[in-house]
């Protein structure tokens, strides 16, 4: 007898960060992909400068993971 062996539900969500075009301040949001294909525009609440300016998205880890040159 065979295991029978439940396929895994494809996640339709991702991690994505929306940056603040003001200060850099950022907000990790999970997106639906088939619903909004495109990138995101929201107008949030900046707590750096107290107002409410556009956030746009980009990838979560874009420049946490840079390679550094290394010391001489």
């Amino acid at each position: 007898m065979a295991k029978k062996t439940k396929k895994k539900a494809k996640n339709r969500r991702s991690l994505v960060a929306l940056i603040s075009e003001a200060t850099g301040h950022r907000y990790i949001i999970r997106k639906n992909n088939l619903n909004t294909p495109d990138k995101l525009k929201r107008r949030k609440y900046d707590p750096l400068i107290r107002k409410t300016v556009m956030y746009t998205e980009v990838n979560k880890n874009l420049g946490r993971n840079e390679v550094k040159p290394r010391k001489k």
